[in-house]
């Protein structure tokens, strides 16, 4: 059984902030709208490294996401195909970035040095919902601590190269999430979708085991039908 440890206690604690203020900023209104989502001028692409649940996990995601969508039709819901963890975002998606103008091959030669070195087992437990003022995220925890100094390795190495990178720029990535709604639009039955998320705040989605680690040049939203497999990670 997965019990969150000692040391994922401060991630708890974030996450649990990150929900209360969110719920709160949601509740009053202050929520943000993406007007992007549907605009078929968005041009903002860039490249990931990326972490996908168990066919379990999502369809665990997936049976919540058809109970909100009964109460918020018109919200964006992540598709079991989109649905992911980033673990580095290594160019953080921007307007008109294209494969073109780097060499793939050479983000994949850092990541794999790096990535063979791991000698034990990811083990990821999505267990809740933590929120922003813009979406609704899956809560994730290590059993061993593994995801985070992974990134600082990484992180390292990019930043030691002479790529095309923009780490950290956004905000600097030390959780295990996985967004899997995002408002554009109006809420138009923001109590019962409140109360709704807030029956699932602590619910159960499910452990995995990460078998693979997949290198993706991806669009905003990470959309199937946009996103390039550059190489896949074995684990």
């Amino acid at each position: 059984m997965f019990t969150i440890k000692e040391s994922s206690m401060g991630l708890k604690e974030h996450y649990n902030k990150m929900y209360r203020e969110s719920i709160a900023d949601i509740a009053s209104d202050h929520y943000e709208i993406d007007d992007m989502i549907d605009s078929k001028s968005d041009n903002r692409f860039g490249i990931s490294l990326v972490i996908r649940p168990s066919l379990e996990v999502k369809k665990n995601v997936r049976d919540f996401l058809d109970e909100l969508n009964k109460v918020e039709p018109h919200q964006y819901y992540y598709p079991e195909s989109d649905i992911h963890l980033t673990l580095l975002s290594i160019i953080s998606c921007y307007e008109g970035f294209s494969l073109d103008s780097i060499d793939p091959s050479e983000y994949m030669a850092i990541a794999q040095k790096r990535i063979t070195t791991l000698d034990e087992k990811i083990k990821i437990h999505f267990k809740g919902l933590t929120a922003s003022k813009s979406c609704i995220m899956l809560k994730g925890y290590e059993e061993q601590p593994i995801i985070n100094d992974l990134r600082n390795q990484l992180r390292r190495d990019f930043k030691h190269s002479e790529l095309q990178q923009s780490l950290d720029e956004r905000y600097l990535l030390k959780t295990a999430h996985a967004t899997i709604l995002r408002f554009k639009t109006e809420l138009s039955n923001k109590n019962a979708f409140l109360t709704l998320v807030d029956r699932y705040a602590d619910y159960d989605f499910g452990t995995f085991e990460v078998d693979t680690i997949e290198l993706v040049y991806t669009d905003w939203y990470h959309r199937e039908k946009l996103v390039k497999k550059l190489h896949e990670f074995k684990l």
